[in-house]
């Protein structure tokens, strides 16, 4: 009689079918889409432009319109291209975050780059987290760069306290996640990659006149004001003015004070309700591919 000395390997039994290696788990493989998304990002060398010298080009024409040697308000020691850098800064997250993800999710939906990346093992997180990933790289970078012009050419006096730049980096981080997952809901919106365009920009060009960037928001219409405090991207602009700006530059808030609050709340409260909206509506087809 013949002894059974082991057991078999289900894995190798006749007959028995191969068993998939497992995939990376899910942070390393946000990790290598967020490699991916950035590698990408910077072969597309007319947006790395746009995105990235359009605040500075922004802050150059409000320095020479207004002059870098005039006050905002007479005695209050705040100038032009000092006043107008937390608007740059804050529409520089929306740039890199809403209207970058809002226009490229949709045209990657168009061309069908969704429905094929749907069809494989990765997980829709780590895809989402990639994008995420690549949002706040470049909105980093961009920031930078941004700094550096306005204290090099300019003579923008930074920060040199630890408090104001944890404002600087609570406002940022929460300014650009809920520009991001704005975008990825928003790029439903567009019927096709060719119309991502004009759907998007039109918006963000709105939002950036209505919410202090362009403007001294105190002098704005109250109904303008009272519209633009609806959305995240005023409150990044004034929570950006409190880092940037000396205290008595309160004054020049509607609310007279920096309402750090309210900014994380309604920063917040987008981030949430644009995750419910984009998780139910998100499609990765297009709308004549069912």
């Amino acid at each position: 009689m013949t002894t059974t000395t082991g057991t078999t390997d289900p894995r190798t039994a006749p007959g028995a079918r191969p068993t998939a290696p497992a995939l990376p788990g899910l942070a390393r493989l946000a990790w290598s889409r967020t490699t991916y998304e950035v590698v990408g990002f910077f072969r597309e060398r007319d947006a790395v432009v746009f995105v990235f010298a359009y605040p500075i080009l922004m802050l150059a024409i409000f320095a020479a319109a207004f002059g870098s040697d005039s006050e905002v308000l007479p005695g209050s020691g705040v100038y032009f291209p000092q006043y107008f850098l937390p608007g740059m800064v804050a529409t520089g997250v929306m740039l890199s975050s809403f209207q970058n993800l809002a226009i490229s999710i949709a045209a990657e939906r168009d061309d069908g780059t969704l429905k094929r990346l749907r069809s494989t093992p990765l997980p829709p997180t780590a895809y989402f987290l990639g994008k995420t990933g690549q949002v706040l790289l470049t909105a980093g970078v961009q920031t930078a760069l941004l700094l550096v012009v306005a204290a090099v050419v300019f003579d923008v006096p930074l920060p040199t306290d630890a408090g104001r730049w944890w404002t600087f980096a609570w406002v940022f981080a929460l300014g650009t996640a809920a520009g991001a997952v704005c975008g990825v809901a928003y790029s439903s919106v567009p019927r096709s990659g060719r119309s991502a365009s004009p759907v998007v920009i039109p918006v963000v060009l709105v939002l950036q006149f209505v919410s202090g960037v362009f403007f001294r928001f105190d002098e704005l219409p109250t109904w303008m004001q009272q519209l633009a405090s609806v959305f995240p991207l005023k409150w990044v602009a004034q929570g950006m003015r409190s880092v940037f700006l000396p205290d008595e530059a309160r004054a020049l808030e509607p609310a007279g004070t920096w309402q750090h609050g309210a900014t994380a709340a309604v920063l917040a409260a987008w981030f949430v309700a644009a995750l419910v909206v984009g998780v139910r509506t998100f499609r990765w087809r297009r709308r004549d591919d069912g």
